[in-house]
């Protein structure tokens, strides 16, 4: 997969943007920004579609800015010029693929059956947008279309909200979602960009789904692990449960066994998705302690901490 759908499947939603008004485009993206998803597909339905991607494009260079509804190569033109980084379309239309994939921009054509996906792979593409989604059936024609189709990822896109983004997300052969739902239409036009902000910092916080899994303490030595366990286990129930390198005392408190990391201890905060959930606060300026990964099953990233330690502790993020 390329570059920039790499970006976009740690990303995890796209916002879909319908501009009337390219005085919206700015303020827009900053709300996007703001809340977390600098991230956006203009679509190409409106006049204003090229000047505000230009716009968005100057005020944020660093934005992921793509062109939606492209209908023609002359569209493909017009939004690359403009700072255009990805080319979406509703539809596959092979001259307007192919004129893409020549010169190497990232386009992901809409297909809804398996002759859409056979004419997508003859083109060379590797991620298509699944078009109407749910009209089209939704996660189970995904599932469905995706068995024969083994090296095919999706990004569906039409119907998607935040009571059935998990849904999709979960399933590995969708690269991220296309959603309106933090920037409807209402919300651009009445100037709510503050609106925007919260509603695309709770869609953030809904797929990433932080929670506290477990607080670690470093004890001296085992014999003090222990004591410290059992204290925990006769106080409130917590059973003890001895591993190699710590004792747990029932699932929310890790006591080591000898000093880790961390000058107090640690805390584990588990996430839905650990990848971009890494992506998204090294967007924020966070940074992680590289050497610190750990790997489960299939070679997949499972732990990793931050850098830096907060109020004495290590924190680290555990995937769910």
């Amino acid at each position: 997969m390329n570059e920039m759908l790499t970006k976009i499947q740690k990303m995890g939603i796209v916002p879909v943007v319908k501009l009337d008004n390219a005085k919206d485009a700015v303020p827009l993206a900053k709300a996007l920004c703001e809340g977390g998803l600098p991230c956006a597909e203009v679509t190409f339905r409106t006049a204003a579609a090229e000047e505000s991607i230009r716009l968005m494009r100057q005020a944020y260079p660093d934005m992921l800015i793509g062109a939606g509804t492209v209908l023609t190569t002359e569209q493909v033109d017009q939004a690359v010029n403009a700072g255009a980084t990805f080319i979406v379309s509703p539809g596959l239309n092979p001259k307007v693929v192919r004129y893409c994939v020549e010169r190497n921009i990232p386009i992901t054509p809409g297909c809804v059956n398996p002759s859409d996906i056979e004419a997508a792979i003859e083109l060379g593409l590797e991620v298509v947008k699944f078009f109407p989604a749910e009209a089209a059936g939704g996660l189970a024609m995904i599932k469905a279309m995706s068995a024969p189709y083994v090296n095919m990822k999706f990004m569906p896109t039409g119907g998607i909200n935040a009571k059935n983004l998990l849904s999709y997300l979960d399933f590995p052969k969708i690269i991220a979602c296309g959603g309106s739902w933090m920037v409807s239409d209402e919300l651009v036009k009445a100037g709510d960009f503050d609106k925007i902000t919260a509603l695309t910092r709770e869609a953030v916080n809904l797929m990433l789904g932080f929670e506290l899994r477990h607080i670690g303490i470093n004890a001296s030595n085992e014999a003090e692990a222990d004591h410290i366990a059992t204290s925990f286990e006769r106080l409130f129930g917590f059973m003890k449960n001895i591993g190699n390198s710590s004792i747990f005392a029932g699932s929310g408190i890790e006591v080591m066994k000898a000093p880790y990391l961390g000058q107090k201890g640690h805390i584990a905060i588990q996430t839905n998705y650990i990848e971009r959930a890494i992506f998204h606060l090294e967007a924020q300026g966070f940074t992680f302690n590289q050497e610190s990964k750990k790997y489960g099953k299939n070679d997949k990233l499972t732990a990793i901490y931050l850098k830096d330690e907060i109020g004495g502790f290590a924190v680290h993020l555990v995937q769910k």
